[in-house]
């Protein structure tokens, strides 16, 4: 992992990550993304925490009208650039949003919130309770999150507690009534380091559908 110099706060944490790194993501979708969502009839997307926009460009380009928030002004610049070069940027929106602070407006038949984890100060447990307002009725909230350290990494970079798969559950405190956990499992994929080591990182992934609304307004 590289290490990053961390100001205070978050909005300028990421900002400097994406303006002193020509590229910071490879741009290719989330494989778990892929995944979970290639089955799902096309509707209304929001992607939380869209970097230099990968997963919306996906989506656009399989008949989402897709949402693309971030912190950095810079990633956003990049990734509508990203949907205009892959011929989707009709489909595609973008907002700057500090997640914990403010949130896109509206509901959504997909959510996707992948890892939303940061070595600076987010309300990862807010953030997943807005997401999850923000799904609309039969609508799906995807979460992917890693579970720990990548195998090669000898000591952390930074101090960072991993969600389990039920304490994610717990947290979001869904209404069995109101919603179908269809994915919770551990996922493992190739990691390689920055030096070439050869290694394995554990990802959770969750899935859920919302079956219908509360009716007292809350998820």
């Amino acid at each position: 992992m590289t290490a990053v110099p961390a100001p205070t706060e978050p909005a300028a944490f990421w900002e400097a990550r994406y303006r002193d790194t020509d590229r910071v993501w490879s741009g290719r979708p989330n494989a778990l993304l892929v995944r979970e969502v290639s089955g799902l009839r096309p509707g209304t997307a929001l992607d939380l925490g869209c970097g230099e926009g990968a997963d919306v460009v996906w989506l656009a380009s399989r008949g989402w009208r897709a949402t693309g928030v971030d912190i950095s002004p810079t990633a956003l610049e990049r990734a509508a650039l990203h949907a205009a070069d892959a011929g989707v940027g009709d489909r595609t929106a973008w907002e700057r949003h500090e997640l914990g602070h403010s949130f896109p407006q509206g509901t959504f038949d997909l959510v996707n919130a992948q890892y939303l984890q940061s070595p600076v100060g987010i309300d990862q447990q807010g953030v997943l309770r807005s997401a999850a307002d923000a799904v609309a009725e039969h609508g799906t909230l995807l979460i992917v999150m890693h579970a720990g350290w990548p195998s090669w990494q000898d000591e952390p970079p930074f101090d960072h507690v991993f969600p389990t798969l039920e304490s994610v559950l717990a947290e979001l405190a869904l209404p069995e009534a109101g919603w179908s956990v269809e994915t919770s499992e551990t996922v493992r994929r190739a990691s390689v380091s920055p030096d070439g080591e050869e290694g394995y990182r554990d990802d959770n992934v969750w899935r859920i559908r919302r079956l219908r609304p509360d009716p007292n307004g809350s998820v």
